[in-house]
């Protein structure tokens, strides 16, 4: 009995080497990679097992859920054509990344004379893009207890981008309650769409602003520029109110006078008839 057990394991350990002998196996190194922009990465595809002297290795790039051939009949092709290399085993090389190179990749190897004929793995790529110079927005002049807002935008980074807003070349907290020297502006900062909302305007408030967009391929900034602060003019707005009236009082004298004119005159000739 004991030596029909010992058999039947021999057997089973004998099937189990022959099947592995006889089977293509991959492996990667990393199933999700990523590089910046204009820089090489390489994508592993390693062939653990295999019989088959020859294989078939293909790479294909997977973009939207559309394969499209990238490695095919033992040259690079696609995409990634002049600016890619093979590397044994079947690793691909590539060169001067874009940001269109963002997908996922297929390493396809096939063995016809291996009893398990073919394997694949699948790689992930994503390229980070700097950003770019951001598009700034900041007002001239404010006046003292009224709101405004300063805005920062850029669409090239990946990831997306992170905006910070820095005041006289120092950096402004998200919180402006976390700072003894911004506690008591009232501003509100948005890191994700870059906005920095003031909403009671004071003279401290008034300065050299510029925004910095950064993401983990880089940083980019606007060119900085000046926010000045004024105090509420009461005495000119008064004078300016009174224009308007006394305007106005001559706009309606001078109606009534146009109209006693024409009223007067239609009333000579009836009497005339």
């Amino acid at each position: 009995m004991a030596i029909g057990r010992q058999t039947l394991s021999l057997v089973l350990l004998s099937w189990l080497c022959k099947s592995t002998a006889f089977a293509v196996i991959l492996r990667t190194t990393e199933k999700s990679v990523w590089t910046n922009e204009f820089e090489s990465i390489e994508l592993t595809c390693l062939i653990e097992s295999i019989s088959t002297n020859n294989p078939r290795i293909e790479w294909k790039k997977i973009k939207n859920g559309v394969p499209s051939y990238v490695y095919f009949q033992n040259k690079i092709s696609g995409d990634l054509e002049h600016r890619a290399l093979l590397r044994e085993p079947a690793n691909l090389l590539i060169l001067n990344t874009s940001r269109s190179d963002t997908a996922q990749y297929r390493c396809e190897v096939a063995a016809i004379d291996d009893q398990k004929p073919f394997d694949e793995i699948l790689v992930s790529l994503a390229v980070r893009v700097k950003p770019v110079m951001p598009r700034c927005s900041v007002p001239d002049a404010v006046t003292v207890g009224s709101s405004t807002e300063l805005r920062c935008i850029e669409n090239e980074g990946f990831p997306q981008s992170q905006y910070q807003w820095f005041k006289n070349n120092e950096e402004l907290p998200e919180d402006p309650k976390t700072s003894s020297k911004f506690y008591n502006s009232s501003y509100t900062m948005n890191t994700e769409t870059g906005s920095l909302k003031f909403r009671s305007v004071k003279k401290e408030d008034a300065g050299e602003y510029y925004c910095q967009a950064r993401n983990e391929a880089g940083w980019s900034k606007c060119s900085p520029q000046t926010m000045e602060v004024y105090d509420l003019d009461i005495v000119g707005i008064f004078l300016k109110v009174l224009g308007g009236v006394a305007a106005f009082i001559l706009v309606i004298v001078g109606i009534c006078q146009i109209q006693k004119s024409g009223y007067c005159s239609c009333k000579d000739h009836r009497e005339t008839k």
